[in-house]
């Protein structure tokens, strides 16, 4: 019975490594500079492909990763028992925008910040991190002026279309190149793309109306720089 009472005696609550007041400051601080965070992605995020999922997610990622760095603390025995029990983890969800995969690296950060107890270096860290992304945003700092566009045009299979579209070409581009070609709708017709450059003052429209023109009234588009798009 003695023997007993010693071996339950190696099964004690662990609790009292750190207090309930400790809990609430990690979770709460975790939450709000994660939120913050969460605010600043909002204002700064570009594009259709906004997810309110993401950003929430990202705020308990780092309320989470403040818990679990309270949880281990300064145990090596714990740390390696994460590492092992995280590595069976596995993510199928492709991020739509790699700027994402830095939001949350910064949540993580925070909140193992805020787990291991610097709360000023948690808190100072959120705010200059935000500053910079808010200054990214507003000076659209690393933007590139992209005057290269992607054309595609659909035209018949029997068609050349070197000589159709040699007129307008020369009317409206100032250089053009063809990527690729194939066929479509069963081999009926063929679908060009080019990468292409207009001259100065001409109008896309233009040059929209004038190839259809050449190619029975068939698809044309114009769409983004040919490196902000997978061809």
């Amino acid at each position: 019975m003695d023997q007993f009472l010693k071996e339950a005696q190696k099964f004690g609550d662990l609790t009292g490594a750190f207090t309930m007041m400790d809990v609430i400051i990690v979770l709460v601080l975790g939450f709000v500079l994660t939120t913050v965070l969460g605010f600043i992605y909002r204002y700064t995020h570009k594009g259709v492909s906004y997810s309110q999922n993401y950003v929430q997610t990202m705020v308990i990622m780092g309320c989470t990763i403040a818990l679990i760095m309270l949880i281990v603390g300064s145990n090596i025995a714990r740390a390696f028992a994460l590492v092992g029990a995280l590595s069976i983890v596995r993510f199928r969800n492709a991020m739509k925008e790699t700027r994402d995969i830095g939001f949350i690296f910064m949540a993580m950060a925070i909140g193992m910040a805020v787990g291991t107890r610097f709360y000023m270096l948690a808190t100072f860290a959120t705010a200059m991190m935000s500053s910079f992304a808010v200054i990214m945003h507003r000076f659209n700092m690393f933007a590139l002026e992209t005057r290269e566009l992607v054309l595609r045009v659909q035209m018949p299979v029997d068609r050349d279309f070197e000589e159709a579209l040699n007129d307008p070409f020369s009317k409206n581009l100032a250089q053009y190149k063809i990527i690729s070609i194939e066929t479509v709708r069963s081999g009926v017709l063929q679908e060009l793309i080019f990468s292409i450059v207009l001259k100065k003052n001409v109008n896309p429209k233009d040059l929209l109306e004038s190839i259809r023109k050449k190619n029975d009234n068939h698809k044309v588009s114009i769409v983004l720089g040919q490196q902000e798009i997978d061809l």
